[in-house]
């Protein structure tokens, strides 16, 4: 019997970067991984420490979380994000990609409804619509919404894959827009701490929302900030009646962060130091491998945040980028994955270590 749903996901996109997986894994050196953004660097001390304390759990956690949880997320988005959010208006998630991928079912939304994606975007904004029957618009014209009349909108700023960054008058227009027309906006916003050229800012800054949350969610992981993604920790903050009813459906279905990765969370969220220390990797990485790129004719676009660069190649082919640059043991992901406009890029992640970092850059000086 067909699954349906199975068969309309279609197969994974990762699978078919295999062959130049295995080419690259053929280098005398080594490969050098740039395909996804898997964190390599330690998991900070003080969210092990946490964790162990409290492996001794033998009862069920809460799908809200205890208080210290709720007002720890809290007082990290007013301190990073100057966002004034109710700790009521906080609920963790496992992870932030299982949000993404089921928040239009426990939106109700289905076949009569669109959602709303950017033209270059994270393939699960669409899966998650897919998943529920929705219709999937691959746009960044505002004036298209009008059209399509959208039930959620997605934004993701800074951008995966581009590191493109919308300023406060960008994300205001696209509230304004989406309430309009009574839908609920999505900020993706896992990459809002690794800003480089430009500012970053929350959907939930009272300068792009008036300090109104009605229909807004934040969502927010742990994984990129502080290297917990084998813990799968998040969590999604904003307008307090959308957040009580998605806390209703989670308890309904048992979709729970552990008391252990609930207590890390408290710990970590509770200092900056952490924070501050992985993007200064990141940072480094991204001053020795953008330049190195760029010594060797390849374009970098956008790129001014998130782990990624997004590289263009003269040639204009994302998969001979990919295989040039297999060749010589470097992997990255070709930007058909992104978006069906995407196909003349290749995102170059950050998430590699100092070591293969400075392989890479040695390898593309020898071009």
């Amino acid at each position: 019997m067909t699954n349906r749903l199975a068969a309309a996901l279609a197969d994974y996109p990762w699978d078919a970067l295999q062959p130049a997986k295995q080419r690259a894994a053929e280098h005398p050196g080594g490969i050098v991984d740039l395909s996804i953004g898997t964190p390599v660097d330690d998991t900070p001390a003080v969210a092990v420490e946490a964790l162990a304390a409290a492996g001794n759990s033998p009862g069920y956690p809460t799908v809200a979380g205890p208080p210290e949880l709720r007002s720890a997320v809290a007082g990290y988005l007013g301190r990073r994000t100057s966002a004034t959010v109710d700790p009521g208006a906080v609920l963790p998630t496992i992870g932030s990609k299982e949000f993404v991928a089921w928040l239009p079912t426990q939106l109700a939304l289905g076949p009569d409804d669109v959602v709303v994606v950017p033209e270059a975007a994270y393939p699960t904004y669409a899966a998650g619509a897919t998943i529920a029957g929705c219709r999937v618009v691959a746009t960044d014209d505002l004036d298209r919404w009008d059209d399509v009349r959208p039930r959620l909108v997605w934004l993701n700023s800074p951008s995966n894959p581009t590191g493109r960054i919308f300023d406060v008058d960008q994300l205001r227009a696209r509230v304004d827009r989406a309430r309009a027309l009574g839908a609920v906006v999505a900020s993706d916003e896992c990459y809002l701490e690794f800003a480089w050229d430009v500012p970053a800012v929350s959907v939930l800054d009272p300068r792009v929302c008036g300090g109104d949350h009605t229909g807004l969610l934040a969502v927010h992981s742990l994984s990129k900030i502080a290297n917990l993604a084998g813990y799968r920790a998040g969590f999604v903050a904003g307008d307090p009646q959308v957040i009580a009813d998605l806390t209703m459906i989670r308890r309904h279905a048992g979709m729970i962060i552990s008391r252990p990765v609930q207590q890390a969370m408290i710990a970590l969220l509770g200092t900056d130091e952490h924070i501050e220390q992985q993007r200064g990797r990141y940072r480094a990485r991204r001053d020795l491998l953008r330049p190195a790129l760029e010594r060797v004719g390849l374009v970098v676009d956008h790129s001014q945040g998130s782990l990624y660069l997004w590289v263009t190649d003269p040639d204009g082919d994302c998969w001979k980028t990919v295989d040039r640059l297999a060749e010589i043991g470097i992997l990255v992901g070709p930007g058909a994955f992104y978006g069906q406009n995407c196909g003349d890029h290749v995102r170059v992640a950050l998430t590699a270590t100092d070591e293969r970092i400075r392989a890479a850059v040695k390898r593309l000086a020898a071009l």
